[in-house]
């Protein structure tokens, strides 16, 4: 597959969010139309880009695999097309969090991190659907429940609460920062 790329970033290294970070910045020197490609080795760039892509109106063409290297490749919109990039509106800190299921509250915790991630370290009793899955794996989850959903750092929570959202799902709540700064008890996966 041949694909001509306008610019080329390289994201090689990068952990979440840098890669949708440095790609934010460098769409906005496209014109609309041009075609970006983002060469990441972080294995969950693929599900953040293409949701990033969605809620921000940029076209997601594909990713490339080419050994290590993922090569995704977003058209920039035009105006029209562009939509202001939009956040889940009900948000938790990591204390609020921790209270709820201090005090036992009736919670379901989503970890839509990669699996890799998930088994170094996540909340116990954690439900574990990485972003890239959540379309097709939202059956395993009751649309009643109140939902934290949690990330390395907020920002595919974020994603995914307003996807969960969309599909219907009421009590739906983004926590942030994710699990970068969470200090509560953690089990990890052998």
């Amino acid at each position: 597959m041949s694909i001509t790329a306008n610019e080329v970033l390289d994201a090689k290294g990068l952990a979440c969010p840098m890669p949708i970070v440095k790609t934010k910045k460098a769409i906005t020197n496209l014109d609309p139309g041009q075609v970006i490609e983002v060469q990441a080795t972080d294995k969950g760039s693929t599900a953040d880009i293409k949701a990033w892509s969605e809620s921000t109106g940029h076209q997601y063409l594909g990713t490339v695999e080419e050994g290590e290297v993922l090569k995704h490749y977003i058209r920039r919109a035009s105006e029209s097309e562009a939509s202001e990039e939009t956040h889940h509106d009900i948000v938790a800190d990591l204390e609020e969090l921790r209270s709820k299921l201090d005090g036992d509250e009736d919670i379901t915790v989503l970890d839509v991190r990669e699996p890799a991630e998930y088994a170094f370290g996540h909340i116990p009793g954690a439900v574990n659907i990485p972003l890239g899955e959540l379309e097709g794996r939202m059956e395993e989850l009751d649309k009643d429940k109140d939902i934290h959903v949690i990330c390395r750092t907020g920002s595919r929570s974020d994603l995914a609460a307003q996807k969960l959202a969309e599909k219907g799902f009421g009590k739906v709540t983004n926590v942030i920062p994710g699990m970068s700064k969470w200090d509560g008890p953690a089990d990890k996966e052998n």
